[in-house]
């Protein structure tokens, strides 16, 4: 069974960065959307920021401007490079990737934003 892991959360000072990375555990093909959501304690989880096979990017707009997301050339892991981090970007993130076979989730990792 296929799973996505994320790796590169960690706890950082408020305008710190980070750079989140979820691959597949085996080769995954045809994913359409790789998405990153994050979920603070008390809160609903919410769509970050998103990219399509064809690389088109959508982003939430809390972190227009700081969050980028990218994807390897072989549409089989996604990245999340996070700059000037802010105390409310707390949360765990996940990873989702999108394709025929349906969503797949990773199984989150924390990132702190605190002094």
């Amino acid at each position: 069974q296929v799973h996505l892991v994320e790796s590169g959360g960690g706890s950082v000072q408020p305008g710190g960065s980070l750079r989140l990375s979820c691959a597949a555990s085996r080769n995954i093909f045809s994913v359409t959307v790789w998405a990153w959501y994050r979920q603070a304690p008390g809160k609903e989880r919410e769509l970050v920021a998103s990219i399509l096979s064809n690389g088109i990017t959508d982003y939430a707009e809390s972190v227009q401007g700081r969050f980028t997301v990218s994807k390897d050339k072989a549409n089989t892991s996604a990245y999340l490079t996070m700059n000037n981090l802010k105390p409310e970007d707390t949360a765990v993130y996940y990873c989702k990737s999108r394709g025929p076979w349906g969503d797949l989730w990773g199984q989150g990792t924390q990132v702190t934003v605190s002094s």
